[in-house]
């Protein structure tokens, strides 16, 4: 394990050395058979990105766009050039490890399960060193920007954002949520020792008390940590009025709200108080979907558990044992979430795509479950087309970064992957990931030197 982590350290020096060492205004060529603008779906061939420093100057023909003297040049052969891709809802300082099913039922304890409380209780630095590495993977794996919303501690996501504009340890691009905002009475930490949970309570969130007073006050203390995002979890616990408050001085401090929102009352509450971005959404009436659209409110949908995720997180750690009743709800929860992707694309509202990544899964990186999870949403009927967008464009607009990240355009920041073949025609290709730039640095290039 010592050495696991020493050649871990090692080599996010030096990838960090790499990328500063190189000089500023420097110019790069990036060429490729195909790159494709998911915002309108058009697809320039062949293709050419010129970048300076850390920004994209020119994109088009080859013949249109030539290299300076002295630039470097990448040449992709026959792949396809994407914007970097957008993980909108994750939790890189969990590293969850799914106990066996006996063990959650008999050790319940609302939503902090055994397995989240066992992740949460482990020393901040240890957790930091886990999120680095989370980090780290989730950039290797082409996801470019990320959006952690809570279960990080008093300021772990902010100092990990911090140290990767810094160029101290390599990552993806970090909106920093802090503590979530949570009503007492919300289903965390029930029936622990109260010592116990008053410690993980004011580690892990910050508390309304059904006054908006209140409401701004943990909002004013989440803005002394610089984060970029409010995250609240609703539930019937937390009214209008409360979140309102929380929305309103939010706005005031340019930060968007981000609400947990999973049934119809919390969708209705969030709806009601004028947040941003709705997460899960899973039980979203036609109305609510409608109300949505009309007030430029995102959907923020993670597909995590479709088609039997818990056992494709569960199975390489426990023996999970067959089980027909199990079968049937993945079945029948399948049917539902498919449903919801039908009537989303339907109703027009604005949409986009978390994870919720926060697991561990024995052999395969964090970046690799993650994108893993973004071809649920194809698996569960949303055209391929739109899953790219709800992982780029939309996702960037939803975070307020859409005058930097999300498609290829002179101005914005050079976030570029490539894939080999078309993931239009195969979303899998967002698996297989090649090539990866951040900021106009090479991340990896497994397709040419």
């Amino acid at each position: 394990m010592a050495s696991r982590q020493g050649c871990f350290l090692l080599a996010a020096l030096l990838i960090s050395c790499r990328l500063i060492a190189e000089p500023p205004g420097m110019m790069t060529l990036v060429r490729a058979d195909r790159l494709l603008d998911p915002r309108t779906g058009n697809v320039v061939s062949p293709a050419a990105v010129l970048i300076e420093a850390d920004k994209v100057r020119e994109v088009g023909a080859p013949d249109k766009v030539q290299a300076p003297a002295g630039a470097r040049v990448i040449d992709l052969g026959k792949a396809t050039l994407l914007p970097g891709l957008i993980d909108a809802h994750a939790h890189l300082f969990l590293n969850v490890i799914v106990p066996p099913e006996a063990e959650q039922d008999r050790h319940y304890n609302g939503l902090f399960v055994p397995d989240l409380l066992l992740a949460v209780v482990e020393s901040p630095t240890k957790r930091a060193f886990v999120a680095a590495q989370n980090a780290r993977e989730d950039l290797e794996s082409g996801i470019t920007s990320v959006r952690i919303l809570g279960h990080s501690g008093v300021d772990g996501d902010t100092e990990l954002r911090d140290a990767i504009n810094a160029g101290r340890i390599p990552g993806p691009r970090i909106l920093a949520a802090g503590r979530k905002l949570v009503a007492r009475g919300t289903g965390y930490v029930r029936n622990l020792n109260p010592a116990l949970g008053e410690v993980i309570l004011q580690q892990e969130f910050l508390l309304l008390d059904g006054s908006a007073d209140r409401a701004r006050q943990a909002v004013r203390q989440n803005v002394f940590q610089n984060v970029d995002v409010i995250k609240v979890t609703v539930e019937e616990d937390v009214t209008v009025a409360e979140l309102a408050a929380v929305a309103e001085e939010a706005h005031r401090h340019h930060l968007k709200v981000a609400v947990h929102a999973p049934d119809m009352t919390s969708i209705q509450t969030a709806i009601d108080a004028g947040v941003d971005s709705i997460e899960h959404g899973n039980d979203a009436t036609d109305g609510q979907l409608r109300q949505m659209r009309d007030k430029g409110i995102f959907l923020d949908l993670t597909p995590t558990f479709y088609d039997g995720g818990y056992v494709r997180f569960a199975k390489p750690v426990v023996v999970v044992a067959a089980d027909p009743d199990r079968a049937a709800r993945t079945v029948r929860n399948n049917r539902k979430y498919e449903e919801l992707v039908r009537r989303v694309l339907k109703s027009g509202v604005k949409f986009a795509m978390g994870t919720d990544m926060c697991w561990f899964v024995p052999g395969k990186t964090c970046g690799e479950v993650t994108a893993a999870t973004f071809v649920n949403l194809q698996k569960a009927g949303m055209p391929a087309l739109d899953v790219i967008r709800a992982v780029t464009s939309n996702g960037a607009e939803m975070l307020g970064w859409a005058d930097r990240i999300g498609t290829i355009e002179p101005g914005k920041l050079a976030d570029l992957v490539a894939v080999v073949a078309d993931p239009v025609a195969d979303i899998t290709e967002l698996e297989r990931v090649r090539f990866v730039m951040k900021g106009g640095q090479v991340v990896r290039n497994d397709i040419s030197d």
